[in-house]
């Protein structure tokens, strides 16, 4: 496959990449709780995953369908499509749901902090992004935000630590992905016309996974609210990463990939409220460090 120019962030209304990126991250955040309710309703993990990540694709090709965005079928097209949805879907939402049951949704939220800093560090390597002292300031603040957080977590008891360490893996896959799908975006691709194939091939890739370990693939708690919850996950799937392409086109990768902060202090305050995971004061202070780096990152070169 052929190396293409980043795709340029489109001019656009200031308010409408800070809209995208809180709702992409409040559905980041409210992931990992679906995927705790999904394990106590009878789910596996990459059962759930996959049954989430298909549906969710073909929810997505329909919308493009309808909307006149066919996605591009060139081998290439393809190529694009599997080493994103390997990069950025596959291998970070395996880890994080298989981790899930170990350490808790609330931790596997907060490792979604991690992604803007390394992805700002892996732009500024390939020169995509030139350094802005008040943008690089925002991302650690983003980061400092999630350390608050998992020294919350660390008072709450023992946790694994080999299902610590591959929750904090995943970041690592998507910083690497969002840079990936930049620089490779295909040429004159929209960002509706990529998105079904990168989950598609998601749940191409998840599924061997799924069957090797063990995961079961068609008897599955088809229960009411087993399938209530898989559905709500589907839609959520299409949703986020709908928004997910359109957020990089018009922002780019550094911009998008603070969802994973937005995404870090959501999912622990869903968690938290919804199920009925221990609260901690360091919750509430690093949701404002958190949005004072978004705001940091958000505002435009003097």
């Amino acid at each position: 496959m052929s190396i293409s120019h980043p795709a340029a962030p489109r001019r656009t209304s200031s308010w409408l990449p800070l809209a995208i990126l809180l709702l992409v991250g409040v559905l980041l955040g409210l992931n990992a709780s679906l995927v705790k309710l999904g394990i106590a309703a009878g789910w596996p993990p990459l059962s759930f995953l996959f049954w989430g990540v298909l549906g969710g694709g073909v929810l997505l090709l329909g919308a493009a369908l309808a909307m006149g965005e066919r996605p591009g079928t060139r081998p290439q097209d393809f190529v694009y499509y599997l080493i994103a949805a390997l990069v950025s879907m596959a291998l970070p939402n395996a880890l994080s749901y298989s981790a899930v049951p170990h350490v808790g949704a609330g931790f596997v939220s907060l490792c979604m902090a991690f992604p803007p800093l390394l992805t700002y560090v892996f732009a500024l390597g390939l020169r995509m992004e030139t350094l802005r002292v008040v943008r690089g300031v925002g991302i650690v603040l983003g980061l400092i935000g999630a350390l608050m957080l998992t020294l919350g977590k660390a008072g709450q008891g023992p946790v694994e630590p080999l299902w610590m360490a591959a929750a904090m893996v995943g970041p690592v896959f998507l910083a690497i992905g969002n840079i990936y799908r930049t620089k490779w975006w295909p040429k004159g691709a929209s960002a509706m016309s990529l998105a079904p194939g990168m989950l598609l091939g998601g749940a191409l890739l998840v599924l061997p996974c799924a069957i090797l370990t063990g995961s079961p693939v068609l008897d599955l708690p088809w229960n009411g609210a087993g399938v209530g919850i898989v559905i709500t996950q589907m839609v959520t799937f299409a949703t986020t990463y709908a928004l997910y392409f359109v957020l990089q086109k018009i922002a780019g990768p550094v911009y998008m990939s603070q969802i994973g902060s937005i995404g870090a202090v959501s999912g622990a305050a869903i968690a938290v409220f919804a199920l009925g995971e221990r609260a901690n004061v360091l919750l509430v202070l690093a949701a404002v460090v958190v949005l004072a780096g978004v705001v940091l990152v958000s505002r435009k070169p003097a």
